[in-house]
């Protein structure tokens, strides 16, 4: 029987640990897909010292295994691990891990995408930039909720 692995946590967490945990122990996996979110710097504007992400308890524990259901039903999987943090995080910190486990590869690499871009618009995070000009709240860009309309 395969197993899902949600957390939604404060800790850092370690990808090699996280990684293991998506690999079946009855080595039905043909592929292990993992992604990692990571803080990074803008691109334009002020200068990002951290990001603070606050999300609703329970809710959006339920919302992301609700999106690795609806993965379950397009894609053949094997077990999947889902961990995102909150917080303040710093430049350069781990924000969200993703990984799948699948007999073969192209269902994990779509599932774990499926499961990124249904979080980004899905589950009840939000976000504040912490710049060297102030602080402010992150509204949902356009390309993350375009990206889970493709699907």
């Amino acid at each position: 029987m395969f197993k899902d692995f949600v957390s939604v946590q404060t800790d850092d967490f370690s990808l090699a640990e996280l990684a293991d945990q998506v690999r079946s122990e009855d080595a039905s996996n043909g592929a292990v897909v993992t992604f990692t979110g990571i803080v990074r710097q803008l691109t334009s504007g002020p200068g990002l010292q951290a990001m603070y992400l606050e999300h609703y308890p329970g809710m959006t524990e339920k919302a992301l295994n609700g999106i690795i259901c609806q993965a379950r039903s397009r894609w053949s999987l094997g077990n999947v691990v889902v961990v995102h943090r909150i917080g303040r995080l710093e430049l350069n910190e781990n924000i969200v891990f993703v990984g799948v486990g699948s007999a073969h590869r192209r269902a994990a690499f779509e599932a774990a995408q499926f499961i990124m871009d249904y979080l980004k618009r899905d589950a009840p995070f939000w976000k504040k930039e912490i710049t060297v000009e102030g602080e402010h709240w992150v509204e949902a860009k356009q390309s993350d909720l375009d990206a889970a309309e493709k699907w």
